[in-house]
């Protein structure tokens, strides 16, 4: 069998082969890259002030933006392990630099031994991988129905940042309803009124803001990814 000694002597077919092998592993490095990226973005936010923004009355995160955008970027899987640094992320703070409210974010501050512990984590890391899931599956039924990005984008990110208020809270009131009252030294009947309190005065804020940011940035994003054939 011939044997062709450099790329310039080989047939068109076996240049085109060698394009696309060639091509396919420099978008698999660049969507790696963009992966890591995300990554290293979710860990600066979740553990500097760049993550918080002050409104008026509370100050909402914006850890959960880049979770989001990941998903929607590069699937539900990548949103899922985006989301699990986010946790793992809030997990050390809480350990490192405790709140009133840490007991529900580190196992290692569990007040009711491995019981504790194990529903520290969920709250802490199941809940923020859940965001990235359900981000991310949102976003690839939109796209099979073929519902404008315009569209799309905002709600996704607006329920997004909903299943982040909404899991940790109402996790919070249904495993640690008992510690959240004396915590906060309130009746265990007041537990509810407090919770919904909280997923109105800082939640929907938040989830009003993501709905703008995954707009802006993710409109620039996904035209980027789909000419590059990368993820989507």
């Amino acid at each position: 069998m011939r044997r062709y000694s450099d790329q310039a002597s080989m047939p068109s077919g076996k240049i085109a082969i060698h394009f696309w092998v060639m091509m396919r592993s420099r978008l698999r490095s660049l969507t790696a890259s963009v992966s890591s990226a995300s990554q290293a973005i979710v860990i600066v936010l979740a553990n500097t002030p760049l993550g918080m923004i002050q409104l008026p009355i509370i100050k909402a995160t914006t850890v959960h933006i880049p979770v989001i955008l990941g998903a929607i970027l590069l699937g539900p899987g990548a949103g899922a392990i985006l989301g699990a640094i986010f946790g793992i992320c809030s997990l050390v703070s809480n350990t490192m630099a405790p709140t009133l409210l840490s007991f529900a974010f580190s196992p290692f501050l569990s007040t009711t031994g491995i019981p504790g512990a194990l529903k520290a984590i969920w709250i802490s890391v199941g809940c923020r991988i859940l965001i990235g899931v359900v981000a991310g599956w949102l976003w690839v039924l939109f796209t099979k129905i073929k519902l404008n990005q315009f569209i799309a984008l905002p709600i996704v990110g607006f329920v997004g940042s909903m299943v982040n208020t909404v899991t940790v809270m109402g996790s919070i009131y249904f495993l640690f309803a008992q510690q959240y009252a004396e915590a906060k030294e309130v009746a265990l009947t007041a537990v509810f009124g407090l919770v919904m309190g909280t997923v109105t005065a800082s939640g929907i804020p938040e989830a009003i803001a993501a709905a703008i940011l995954v707009l802006a940035l993710g409109k620039v994003l996904v035209v980027v990814f789909r000419k590059m054939n990368l993820g989507l």
